[in-house]
């Protein structure tokens, strides 16, 4: 038998796989293979196997701690049918090989489900096609089977490790039969994480843990006002901390402290004398933000989403305006990053959400091409958004060319407090036309607020934040609806944080649809649950952006969530509750928030989370990441507020901007509905949905609306 029978090529696939993969076309993230190492079966970028059975699985996206260097390699060794006790995890670094490795908008998963099991599934048919020119039998007999091809007839067995060599000669196949949820083994499967053994026993290297030998610490003093600049310095005093060996200007607003310890260039900065220069904001402040937002109201917005005709709409008009202020990302590890210089190359150390981002900016910033700097990925005490920016990376590369050393760039608490990025401020308007049964059938919602990639020199059409839309979704199927946005201008520096609009949209949108229920003196889940219904029980589906959303999936979570807690039933005294629901990260999510009132000041008792998120990689992970993400939204919405005064950014630390402390946390309960459509995003969803609630439960228990956060303020 030929060896194209056995494989069941014809000879045009053959040459035409063969000439593609020796040609070094890069297809589906496929590398070039045959070439490299005979080796190493490497036939995609995502996985290698060696002979000794050592199987690889490479993770492109940043660990922090929401699971992925344990996610993404499951959805892999599913479709390779390996045994997951076998299976050793490489954290990428910045490459050409995985597309976009960004870590944000709870893309992970989602955007790399198909690329993995397809990466996966190639891998397992070159293993069976090995096995089968081995033995000299028909492929159809034999099959993948926990690390090893089985032959069915004789019982013989060969581990992908035997086979790895001989596999790594074939050529790529490019109609690739993936697995149906029903046979999964590893998907869906409560696994254990990688990477929490590593950080139980103190091993796991996070970016402020990474140490290199002759490496420097380095801190840098910042101009104090918004946009401000340095004008000359003072090092005399710096120069006499013991260990400090270097004090320079890095950039227009930033002088460097370099010394042998952390203690001596903080101890250096300490006692610097800067001459600052304010600069243009120096008289801002949080009202004048505020007064800004309100003014621009009066803008013609741009349109994001219109169905019908709110203006014709006939019928009772209710209007209300929310507010948010700005927060801060506040994670527990401040930012940082180790460089080395050398010359004609920058290698990093960076706990990073975009390490192709670090590349090239570090590139540009010390002028190299972007292929001369290594960007190695640490993993990250939290992110939330803080570490898409990269001007730590930065600011270390250009300390380390200064001095020629390699070195560790910290920020203090404070500094990550007054000098990084902010979700932005935003007003928002809302009026609903409501016919004699009290339903709406007009809903309008105006957003105005600044644009983050638009004050990052990325503007998208109409000033609109190629973010926003997919982030502002309404998923109640009503005749008439308009969302628009208006664009606002501000000093302060923007970054995405956790959720980015969707957590202010929902707020807003999820607080006004509980007004309305309370003014048609109908029950908010009863209500919700008509609006999804479309008045007749029909399920719709909502073209939005790069989403359609099913109105079917989300009145399945809301019901879900209502009947996990216990809706219908009566709460014992003093307890109160409130519901909400939102579509964001093409995921659908809704939360019950149980509280009791003490002092005035509302104590959450407990939290039901149902979401609908797809097909679950792993049921642990979606637990860890729902709770995380509610205890987030809940710090943010009793207490995270960013003032500005004088130009400057007013709170420093957790004495001022208070996360929520252990003792405060409640209970979470976390749903998740079965289903065998493609994951959707999970690290996010959980966040918009948990202010509304809980401010409907404050007003069940107050009769009070809360129409601005903090709540706490």
């Amino acid at each position: 038998m030929s060896p194209l029978n056995v494989l069941g090529l014809t000879r045009r696939e053959f040459v035409a796989a063969g000439v593609a993969a020796g040609a070094g076309l890069v297809v589906g993230f496929y590398l070039p293979h045959g070439n490299t190492s005979k080796k190493v079966f490497s036939p995609n970028a995502y996985l290698r196997i060696t002979p000794d059975n050592k199987i690889t699985i490479v993770v492109a996206r940043s660990e922090m701690g929401q699971g992925v260097r344990t996610a993404l390699p499951m959805i892999l060794a599913e479709e390779l049918e390996a045994d997951w006790k076998q299976i050793e995890i490489e954290q990428a670094g910045a490459s050409t090989l995985y597309g976009d490795q960004t870590t944000g908008g709870s893309a992970s998963v989602r955007t790399t489900w198909d690329p993995m099991r397809r990466a996966g599934a190639a891998a397992r048919e070159m293993l069976i096609s090995a096995a089968a020119l081995t033995w000299s039998v028909p492929r159809s007999s034999c099959a993948a089977q926990e690390g090893s091809i089985l032959h069915g007839a004789s019982k013989r067995r060969l581990s992908y490790g035997e086979l790895s060599t001989k596999a790594s000669a074939l050529p790529i196949p490019t109609d690739i039969p993936l697995k149906q949820s029903k046979d999964y083994k590893i998907v869906g499967q409560r696994l254990a994480r990688v990477d929490t053994p590593g950080k139980v026993k103190g091993e796991a290297v996070f970016g402020i843990d990474f140490r290199m030998p002759g490496m420097k610490y380095a801190v840098l003093s910042r101009c104090p006002t918004i946009g401000g600049k340095a004008l000359s310095f003072d090092d005399k005093e710096s120069k006499k901390i013991a260990g400090v060996g270097y004090v320079g200007k890095i950039s227009d607003a930033a002088v460097a402290v370099v010394a042998d310890s952390v203690w001596g260039a903080m101890e250096g900065r300490r006692v610097l004398n800067v001459n600052w220069d304010d600069g243009p904001n120096k008289d801002l402040n949080t009202a004048a933000v505020m007064e800004a937002l309100k003014q621009a109201a009066a803008k013609k917005g741009a349109s994001l989403y219109s169905v019908g005709d709110v203006a014709k709409a006939t019928g009772r008009r209710i209007s209300a305006e929310y507010q948010l202020p700005f927060m801060a990302h506040a994670p527990m590890e401040p930012g940082n990053c180790t460089a080395s210089y050398s010359g004609t190359a920058c290698e990093l150390w960076a706990p990073t959400q975009v390490p192709q981002d670090c590349r090239d900016s570090v590139a540009q910033a010390v002028g190299l091409d972007p292929d001369q700097v290594k960007v190695n990925v640490t993993l990250m005490g939290g992110g939330f958004g803080r570490r898409l920016e990269h001007d730590y990376a930065v600011e270390a590369a250009l300390v380390s060319k200064a001095v020629q050393s390699p070195v560790k760039v910290i920020w203090t608490r404070e500094d990550d407090m007054r000098f990084s990025t902010y979700r932005p401020a935003s007003l928002h308007q809302l009026s609903a036309v409501l016919d004699g049964a009290g339903w709406p059938v007009a809903f309008t919602h105006r957003i105005i607020a600044p644009s983050i990639s638009g004050q990052k020199g990325q503007p998208g059409p109409n000033g609109v934040d190629p973010d926003l839309p997919d982030e502002a979704a309404f998923v109640y199927g009503l005749p008439n609806v308009s969302l628009e946005y208006v664009l606002a201008e501000t000093a302060v520096p923007l970054g995405w944080m956790r959720s980015v609009y969707a957590l202010q949209v929902g707020f807003a949108s999820e607080s006004f649809i509980d007004e309305l229920a309370a003014v048609a003196g109908k029950d908010p889940l009863e209500y919700r649950l008509h609006m999804l219904s479309q008045n007749s029980n029909k399920d719709q589906d909502i073209s939005y952006f790069a989403t359609t959303w099913h109105t079917a999936r989300m009145r399945g979570v809301l019901q879900l969530a209502a009947d996990k807690a216990g809706w219908k039933n009566a709460l014992p005294a003093g307890r109160f509750r409130g519901i909400a629901c939102f579509g964001c990260f093409s995921s659908y999510m809704a939360e019950v928030v149980e509280i009791s009132m003490e002092n005035d000041v509302p104590r959450v008792h407990r939290v039901i989370a149902a979401v609908d998120c797809g097909q679950v990689v792993n049921p642990s992970i979606v637990e860890q990441q729902i709770p995380g993400g509610i205890v987030y939204a809940l710090s943010n919405a009793l207490r995270a507020k960013i003032t500005i005064e004088k130009g400057r950014v007013v709170q420093g630390n957790f004495d001022d901007y208070a996360p929520l402390r252990m003792d405060e946390a409640p209970v979470v309960e976390v749903y998740a509905v079965p289903s065998a459509e493609a994951p959707t995003g999970i690290g996010e969803p959980s966040v918009p949905p948990l202010a509304p609630a809980l401010c409907n439960a404050i007003y069940a228990a107050t009769r009070k609306r809360i129409r601005a956060l903090p709540i706490l303020s």
